[in-house]
């Protein structure tokens, strides 16, 4: 009579087993991953192709004449392909986690002793920032062969390259695995995902041309675009092969940002987009 079933149960969880649950999660998921290299070879082969097309198409396009750019278009596309390259490969890692949802394997790995759920959250992120970063050094490495080694790059700049490049990967990959926990099919998440949030979001965004070439409220759009502030601090960051906190990536007559306030929004967003998914998974599957 005087037995008071718990509210709330509380689960022996240590980082041990977290890391060996999102350490078998991983290996589950690169497997697929190298039994289909057909969608590794693609997600390479899209950056490469703006890159090439769009540095050709505009190659003498006039940038010093409305930005402080001194440099040729292709120099002045790079940045952008960087981000973008790690904007396209996140945006699809809820993609496997949707297809374990349809074929009943992702109720297997809910009803297996896994003590985190949260480690399928991990795991997803994990495994596309390996890849993705993978293939943002491919490309870095590309570019500089392709300038004959004119590029002055350094390992600083590719450091802050990679840290700029690991906030939006998880940011955007966190938005993926959200939508991949809410919407009904990979129908729905494929037509999400690539006609209603990636091109928009990549020509809303100063990968292909500065805020000067845009009319007002396409500038407003791109300021709200958590993606021109991890160009913007790229860009300056290669092509003034030095940048600090207090230089200036966004300059507009009513509105002006700094490297540090862009960070700063940037991990903003990564942390209350880490909150939703979390609580998504915990309100849906526990």
């Amino acid at each position: 009579m005087n037995f008071v079933p718990k509210q709330k149960m509380k689960l022996n969880l240590s980082k041990q087993k977290t890391y060996r649950e999102t350490r078998e999660i991983m290996h589950r998921l690169y497997l697929q991953s190298f039994r289909r290299p057909s969608s590794l070879i693609i997600n390479m082969i899209q950056p490469l192709l703006w890159l090439l097309l769009f540095g050709a198409l505009f190659e003498n396009a006039p940038i010093y004449l409305f930005e402080q750019y001194k440099v040729q278009y292709r120099e002045f596309l790079n940045p952008g392909i960087i981000i973008f390259t790690g904007f396209n490969s996140a945006i699809n890692a809820g993609l496997p986690l949707m297809f374990d949802r349809e074929f009943g394997f992702l109720n297997r790995i809910l009803i297996s002793p896994i003590t985190n759920k949260n480690s399928i959250i991990y795991s997803c992120i994990i495994h596309t920032w390996l890849i993705t970063t993978t293939q943002i050094i491919t490309i870095i490495l590309l570019t500089i062969y392709r300038t004959n080694n004119e590029t002055n790059f350094n390992l600083r700049q590719l450091t802050i390259n990679l840290i700029i490049s690991t906030i939006i990967i998880t940011n955007t990959a966190t938005i993926s695995i959200c939508n991949a926990l809410i919407l009904p099919g990979h129908i729905e998440f494929i037509a999400l995902t690539t006609l209603l949030i990636n091109l928009p979001t990549l020509f809303a965004s100063t990968a292909l041309a500065p805020l000067s070439f845009m009319p007002t409220w396409l500038q407003i759009i791109c300021c709200i675009n958590p993606l021109t502030y991890a160009i913007e601090i790229i860009r300056n960051n290669s092509l003034n092969h030095l940048i600090s906190i207090n230089t200036q990536i966004i300059q507009t007559t009513w509105l002006t940002l700094n490297a540090h306030q862009g960070i700063l929004i940037l991990t903003l967003i990564n942390i209350i987009s880490m909150i939703l998914v979390k609580k998504i998974i915990k309100y849906k599957y526990d």
